[in-house]
């Protein structure tokens, strides 16, 4: 990626665009190069040739079955990056149609062998996620690789932000990678918790933002 082109990513991300299933494909291949490094999903993903293929499918499947009819995704005119927020109100169980026509994908992005680590992962965040009072949910946050310590990603958070201090509701996330927490704490959130979904897994650190009316 030329200066330039990060120089574009920089701008686009202080005014993203409301992503729609049009961008469904570009949305896929940026989080999964996104998260190609991600501790927890190099945990739970198939160890073989055929991880970054599953695990686009994987992010395929994430965004066109929930992000974009749950919540909201707002990425660069120019691709490269994405945010996805979804309100606590729509988050719980799956009807059982639902997980059946995912397991397909599911399986072949852990391999069998994986598997029980996903569902493990899942009970947990479930578990510790707060569903007492309305939030909003930073569900997904993602620079392509090339882009990453460049300022994009700060930029979404501070737009995402900037909507929910104007409706004046308090964001939970779970950041799967230490290096990513002191820039959330930046932005006001704290972490709440640090768990491992199983003993052998990498940990997650669960992070709260109060409420900032206004901003």
């Amino acid at each position: 990626m030329t200066p330039e082109a990060i120089e574009a990513l920089r701008r686009g991300a202080e005014t993203p665009a409301l992503a729609t299933h049009a961008d469904l494909e570009g949305l896929a291949e940026d989080l999964s190069a996104a998260f190609a490094t991600d501790p927890q999903f190099n945990w739970f993903m198939r160890d073989d040739a055929q991880r970054p293929a599953a695990r686009l499918k994987l992010f395929r499947l994430l965004m066109g079955a929930i992000a974009l009819n749950d919540g909201q995704v707002f990425r660069p005119a120019t691709g490269g990056a994405a945010a996805v927020w979804i309100p606590s109100e729509t988050l719980g169980p799956s009807p059982l149609m639902t997980e059946l026509r995912a397991l397909p994908t599911i399986l072949a992005a852990t391999g069998l062998g994986r598997f029980s680590r996903m569902t493990a992962m899942r009970a947990a965040m479930d578990h510790h996620h707060p569903m007492d009072r309305p939030h909003v949910y930073l569900w997904f946050l993602g620079v392509c690789p090339e882009a990453q310590g460049m300022g994009v990603g700060s930029r979404l958070l501070a737009d995402g932000l900037a909507r929910i201090d104007a409706v004046g509701l308090p964001s939970y996330l779970e950041s799967t990678n230490a290096a990513n927490v002191p820039l959330y704490r930046r932005y006001g959130y704290e972490v709440t918790q640090e768990y491992r979904p199983r003993a052998d897994a990498p940990p997650i650190w669960a992070m709260w933002r109060d409420a900032r009316r206004g901003g």
